[in-house]
């Protein structure tokens, strides 16, 4: 079952920065774009890459993405030559626990990993929208001769010191690492994204995990031991959208995204060959009463729209009654914004009914989050 490359990808986020909305709910299982999941961005991008295995290491309230992942037949694994596998914790022995970190995730998965006899390992995150050709990063890593390759794009200045910071010769080979400098000397920031080739990736997990500490991680341990042992690591610039979700500002500022004439993030592209792939919700058609307003805004199936819907983004089943306002909003699926009630700037959490007549919000304040099942 020899595999040129297979992804591991890091499902298992708590997203506590994205509040009431993950409360219940992993940070890859969130809702975006109108008909999506996060976890479908890196998912679709493996199907689409060509890589036949992928492993779903999941933790924090798992149970709802667990069921979503399934064994993958969204995303186009049919289960007999290529599947998504789920990889929830496991007690392997007396005292383990939950995976403490990012690379402990992926020592005590080393077993899966070596029945696929692997060449190469792709390391993903679970909660970012972009799309990416893997397969083109490989050749890149190939090319390179290259021990890691990891993913990277240029950050304003300003937001440099929240990401890991890669510093480079001309030929795009690291020489350091800074994980989230107060003083960053340059803006090519990590995606978290790796390509490790897999002898070497083992040989480092291993020693790794025979150190005594609360957490082992790629960011703050392999990459820098690494690094500093003189393998060969190289920086795969990328250039495309790429938008990490973890905050309300940035999950709403990602759903407008949507919206700009450019279509940025790539979904609604005539004859698109890069298709993100999703859970069909076999809901009723749309209906769009008589007196509606629809003005630069996806709606998805399911939705009755009878009141003003303008540069916002409704999921499925999202109703709009006569005289309602929303504008500047996303509205996950069941949202009801009841008669004359006024709704700006906000992010409308599953099944939430906005009373009749309230306004709330304001483009000149902060996203607010309405949620009434917390």
């Amino acid at each position: 079952m020899k595999e040129q490359m297979i992804a591991m990808l890091l499902a298992g986020g708590k997203g506590t920065r994205l509040e009431s909305l993950t409360r219940r709910m992993a940070k890859p299982a969130v809702y975006f774009g109108g008909k999506y999941r996060i976890i479908d961005f890196p998912l679709s991008n493996c199907s689409n890459s060509g890589i036949n295995i992928v492993g779903v290491l999941t933790q924090y309230e798992s149970i709802q993405l667990n069921e979503y992942i399934g064994s993958g037949t969204k995303w186009g694994f049919d289960g007999n030559n290529s599947k998504a596998v789920l990889l929830p914790p496991r007690q392997k022995e007396e005292g383990s626990s939950w995976y403490m970190g990012t690379a402990d995730a992926i020592i005590h998965n080393i077993d899966f990993m070596d029945q696929y006899d692997p060449e190469y390992v792709l390391i993903l995150s679970g909660d970012h929208i972009y799309k990416m050709n893997y397969d083109a990063m490989l050749q890149y890593h190939k090319d390179n001769n290259a021990d890691v390759t990891i993913a990277a794009i240029p950050v304003p200045l300003e937001e440099a010191s929240r990401f890991g910071i890669l510093n480079v010769l001309d030929n795009k080979q690291i020489y350091e690492f800074e994980e989230k400098p107060k003083k960053p000397k340059s803006t090519l920031a990590s995606m978290g994204i790796y390509i490790f080739t897999y002898s070497k990736l083992k040989k480092y997990l291993l020693e790794e995990a025979k150190i005594d500490r609360d957490e082992h991680d790629f960011g703050k341990h392999i990459i820098p031991t690494m690094l500093n042992e003189g393998q060969r690591m190289f920086a795969y610039e990328f250039n495309g959208y790429w938008k990490d979700v973890g905050t309300l500002d940035s999950l709403w500022q990602a759903n407008m995204d949507l919206l700009d004439n450019s279509d940025v993030v790539g979904l609604f592209e005539i004859n698109n060959e890069w298709k993100i792939y999703s859970e069909d919700t076999f809901g009723f058609p749309q209906f769009i009463g008589h007196d509606a307003v629809i003005n630069n805004s996806v709606i998805n199936q399911g939705c009755h729209v009878e009141g003003k819907v303008t540069n916002s983004v409704l999921f499925s089943n999202v109703t709009v009654e006569e005289g309602a306002v929303v504008n500047g909003c996303v509205a996950f699926p069941g949202a009801v914004i009841k008669k004359g009630a006024h709704v700006e700037h906000a992010l409308i959490a599953p099944d939430t009914e906005v009373e009749e007549n309230v306004k709330l919000g304001s483009m000149d304040e902060k996203v607010l989050l309405l949620n009434t099942k917390a």
